[in-house]
Order: structure tokens, then sequence, then C-alpha cells
């Protein structure tokens, strides 16, 4: 049991999510215990001069059905996911906003990259017709807190309001902010997460000449490989994962269905390259030991971590080394999958997404596995949950954020 008061601990209420595997919540936690796989080759633009042609590409999503029509033009596909996700997750939570005071109402949702579709079309039309033709809606499409600020519009939500941005770990970090924001008692509720859609051919080019993404073309389904030998890059995907908070104070007041306890929460630097990560762990080390004492438990209570496991040869490899390093023996007895076997890497929403799986494991005793893991590399020794979804007893989860910077967040998850 927790040693916070009940105006200090942070419950999760609601939950949402617009994922490659599934358009909502239950699609989404159900495709993962499947092993349901969410990537295709990309249609979304022309692929043949890249060198990756494969991604967690959203089809059929209709904006309009958590936008208005006009609205919904008038802003950047991350935003559209972004209400998407926040919509479901506020009717999970059952709040009512005409009863909360809306100064104690707070959004913190980022998105890594932001607008990137909107700038990449605006940027032809200045080069090809001039200035006169780009739109005077570029500049809110394309801001990150554009997500953190219609979702605010729409709930009259008038509390603590910003974006986040650390790559891929900004989902995280929205969520570990919106938690420390409550515990000081600066807000009852907090809507957060990450949004990103970013399959567009900048954001392709710019990873490609990276080296950074998976080339492996010819077999989409098998492509994002986490913790295999045969892995050779990430596989962007795109999405959005919001969660709803409140103190559990407040959730007990208005007799909240509460779904898990956010218990943890750790934020650090590698302070080591632009791109790769420390190669002995040592920030996400510290992420993880600060995420575990802000939750006040030990290591050898962690049953389950959901790894950043982005498939690339460092990431995998790199962070098994940075969890042995902390746990010890208990790293032999934990288990540890990557969902983003599934759904791709989505950047700056990947934490919001991997939150949502953690507390939908906790809520149902089951760990999603990592998929297509074949091969295991000599380096990464521990229980992945290979191929197949495994029942658990589950008290305790972590989930883990990187990006680019060296910015790593760790998030814990507990029953209540």
């Amino acid at each position: 049991m927790s040693e916070l008061p009940d105006n200090q601990r942070v419950v999760v209420t609601g939950l949402g999510a617009v994922t490659p595997i599934g358009m909502d919540v239950d699609s989404f936690f159900n495709g993962l215990l499947e092993g349901k796989n969410g990537i295709s080759h990309v249609d979304a633009f022309d692929t043949e001069k890249f060198t990756c042609k494969i991604g967690g590409q959203i089809r059929d999503f209709d904006p309009t059905v958590a936008m208005d029509p006009k609205e919904a033009r008038r802003n950047d596909r991350f935003v559209q996911f972004t209400m998407a996700a926040a919509k479901e997750a506020v009717a999970h939570s059952g709040i009512d906003f005409e009863k909360e005071d809306p100064d104690r109402v707070g959004v913190f949702v980022g998105s890594g990259i932001g607008g990137m579709d909107t700038m990449e079309k605006n940027a032809q039309k200045l080069l090809e017709s001039g200035p006169r033709k780009v739109s005077p809606f570029l500049i809110p499409a394309l801001i990150s807190n554009m997500a953190s600020g219609v979702i605010a519009i729409e709930y009259g939500a008038m509390g603590p309001n910003f974006s986040i941005v650390s790559a891929c770990a900004t989902g995280a970090h929205a969520i570990g902010e919106a938690l420390k924001t409550l515990r000081l008692g600066e807000a009852d509720v907090m809507i957060c997460g990450g949004s990103e859609a970013s399959i567009t051919p900048l954001a392709f080019a710019g990873f490609c000449s990276m080296k950074a993404m998976s080339t492996n073309n010819d077999d989409p389904k098998g492509a994002s490989r986490p913790f295999d030998a045969g892995r050779d890059g990430f596989v962007m995907g795109e999405g959005a994962g919001i969660l709803v908070l409140e103190t559990l104070e407040h959730a007990k007041a208005r007799g909240a269905d509460i779904i898990c306890e956010i218990a943890g929460y750790g934020a650090s630097c590698d302070a080591n390259h632009i791109t790769a990560p420390h190669p002995e762990g040592k920030g996400l080390i510290s992420a993880m030991k600060r995420a575990l004492n802000s939750a006040k438990i030990n290591s050898d209570q962690i049953d389950y971590i959901n790894a950043h496991g982005t498939s690339t040869p460092y990431n995998d490899k790199f962070e098994t080394a940075a969890v042995r390093g902390l746990y010890g023996d208990h790293a032999n007895k934990l288990m540890m999958s990557s969902t983003k076997s599934m759904t791709g890497h989505l950047l700056g929403a990947a934490g919001g997404i991997e939150s949502v799986a953690c507390a939908k494991m906790l809520q149902a005793g089951k760990v999603a596995p990592t998929i297509n893991l074949s091969t295991p590399d000599p380096d990464c020794d521990l229980d992945y949950v290979p191929n197949e979804a495994r029942e658990a007893k589950l008290s305790v989860t972590m989930s883990n954020s990187l990006g680019f910077g060296g910015q790593n967040a760790s998030l814990i998850f507990k029953t209540l």
C-alpha cells in the first residue's frame, strides 16, 4: 500500500487508443493478446525510391467520428488521432465535465514531431505556387502543443496545459508529468498521453538516411522483431494513446471505476549521444530507479516491463543490459515484452499506447507477447514472452520509453 494520502495517490480511470492494430482500446488490447500484426506496405505515398517501404499505417480513419468536419480539415492528422483517443478515454472515465471545476482539469499531450504532413504539403505549395497559397491554418496545424489545446477547448479544461516534446519518450513524459501535477495538488483530473502521424515522405526519408528503419520490405509482418538476432531496424507506426488520470480522492468521491494506480515516474538523460542509447544503459537505469523511488516499491516487486524494444541492434541489447544492471537476479524472474513488434514504433505516441497496454494487462492478468522472436540474440537473454500471450498474476508493471537526445522515462502502474 502506498504511503501517500488519497489526495496524492493517482489512478487511471479512462483509456483511449488509435493504433495500427485497433482503433479503440478493446480492439487494440485484444490484438496485442492475439499477436496481431499491424505492419504492411505503406501506400500513403509512393515509396519506390525509399529504402524502407513498410510501416504501421492506419487506414480508413474517419476524423469526423471525433471532430466537426470543418475542424478536422483545419487540423493535422496527429491532432485528429488525439481527439479520437481522448474522446474514448473521457467516455471510458465517465467524467461529466459540466460538474468539474475547469481550473482543476489539465491536459498534457505531446507529439514527437507534430504536424509533419501539414508542413510538407504547405512547403510544396510554397515552392510551386508562392506564399499566397500557403494555408492560414499552417502554423496552428503543425505545432505540437495543438494536441493539448484542442482537448482543452473540447472539454473546457482551464488547468495546467502544455505539450512535452522528447522524441520517442514524449508520451511517457507527458503521463509522468501529469502524475506529478496531480500529486502536487495543482489539478484533480489530467488528460495525458501522446500522438504521432509521421508516415510521410520527409519523415521516412530522414529515418531512411539515418539507416534506422528496417529494410525487410519483402516480409513486412516479420520486420519488427525486437530482441531477435535478425532484427535490422525499427518500423514506424502512427496513432495515439490517451489516459485520464485523477487523484484517488477525486475518483472515489465521484464513484469512478478505477482501472489501476499509476504509482511511479522517473526521468533522466544519458548525456551521451544524440541518437544512440548509452551502451551500459546508465540513463535508463537512473530513470527506472527514480520510478521505483517515486512508487515507494522495491525492484523485486516488478512483475512485467513493457520494453522500449524498438527492434534496432543497439536499443534492444542496451535496454537488456540496463534491466540486468538494475534488477540483478530478479531480471531472470520478471517478464518483459515489446508491443512494438505488433504496432511498430509510434515515436511520440509510443509511451501513450504502451501505458494503455500496461494498464489493461494489470486489469486482465494477461501479458502481451513479443512476436517475431524466433532466433534470440545472445545479448538479449531475458524472458521476452515470445510469440504467445501469457496469463499471469500481475501486481506491478513498468513501461520504459527512450528518445533521441538520450531522454528516458519510466512509468509504474500497480493494482489498487
